[in-house]
């Protein structure tokens, strides 16, 4: 899936513009709630291009910047209580998902919350709700000293608390991605948006009303995520009464990092894609398809899964585009995939990258 297949459109809410992009087929899965995004940075990040790309082999996936950040109004603050931010998700379900189809959501991290609430008010529009690194109450982060130094410190010098959050978020990361993550992170809000949108994650508090959920749900949690604890997860799942837990392993606070897979494979087997479309090989076997492939097209589907294009690739090879272009047709072809969005996808399942 590369970068220019997404469209970014508007959808309006108290005479603020949203931004929201949709990619993919098939029923619709919204993804959103981040406290930091941007629709085109992200997209731009092979990585994230990946995992988002794996998703929508499968289901139509929505994405939205919250109002005050990434390409979303920047002139107005974001929201600052859980019913402001599903207002925000309402008017994205408006005009992305309209009518009386179910749909589903994925909640991360802050996203927990807006996602848990939409779901336990519109129980007739939700049909599974998927929580990855959730939590119940803000509080529980971290202690009242440590929350209030952080918002310190974002406040007296957001370059400095953009390099905090990125040791936080990414603690395996190379100087050169937490280099990246910052700023990424000082591009997607200005220091006042920053401040009061992880001001507004400490003080979320979704206990009151995860128990009137009634979508079944899965909880995904990484062991040993700094960001959110692993038993804030786990606490969520036990507030929820038709609740599945998965623990996951790993260290990575975004979901798109470190075994991506694993969560791909959760997601859409808990959304009732069939088994067999998610086992290894799908789409053409994934023993016999990788028999198949030669060393150089298993070298060209790395590439490709990583989000380089034709060009970037026959220039790391030392080959012609058209030799390049030749390849990858016939990868498709060995692996009986439509696309290369779904080769990448193969990829992605079969742990070749």
């Amino acid at each position: 899936m590369q970068a220019e297949d997404q469209v970014i459109r508007y959808a309006e809410l108290d005479g603020a513009s949203i931004a929201w992009a949709a990619v993919g087929s098939g029923p619709p899965l919204i993804m959103g709630g981040w406290w930091s995004s941007h629709l085109e940075l992200d997209w731009r990040n092979p990585v994230f291009r990946r995992f988002v790309g794996a998703l929508a082999e499968h289901r139509t996936i929505i994405r939205y910047d919250r109002p005050g950040a990434g390409v979303s109004d920047r002139g107005v603050m974001p929201a600052r209580s859980l019913e402001e931010e599903v207002a925000t998700l309402e008017a994205i379900v408006d005009v992305a998902a309209p009518g009386p189809r179910p749909l589903s959501l994925f909640g991360g991290s802050s996203g927990g919350g807006v996602a848990s609430l939409f779901a336990a008010r519109h129980p007739e529009r939700v049909d599974r709700l998927v929580l990855y690194a959730a939590y119940a109450r803000g509080a529980e982060l971290a202690p009242p000293a440590a929350r209030e130094a952080m918002l310190a410190i974002i406040d007296q010098h957001w370059g400095l608390g953009s390099r905090v959050l990125a040791d936080l978020f990414l603690p395996d990361a190379t100087a050169e991605e937490r280099d990246e993550f910052v700023e990424f992170q000082r591009r997607t809000a200005s220091r006042a948006v920053a401040l009061a949108s992880l001001r507004a994650v400490y003080e979320f508090d979704a206990s009151g009303h995860l128990g009137d959920v009634l979508a079944p749900t899965l909880v995904l949690h990484r062991r040993n995520d700094r960001a959110i604890p692993f038993a804030l997860g786990k606490d969520v799942a036990s507030r929820i009464r038709n609740a599945r837990f998965v623990a996951l392993e790993g260290d990575d606070h975004y979901p798109w990092r470190g075994d991506s897979g694993a969560v791909v494979r959760e997601t859409l087997a808990f959304l009732g894609v069939p088994a067999e479309a998610l086992q290894p090989g799908a789409g053409g076997g994934a023993g016999a398809g990788t028999a198949r492939l030669t060393d150089r097209e298993r070298e060209v589907l790395r590439l490709v899964a990583r989000g380089e294009t034709d060009a970037e690739i026959a220039a790391r090879l030392v080959l012609s585009a058209h030799t390049v272009h030749r390849h990858i047709a016939n990868i498709r072809t060995k692996l009986g995939v439509p696309s290369r969005t779904a080769a990448a996808a193969w990829a992605l399942r079969n742990e070749l990258i």
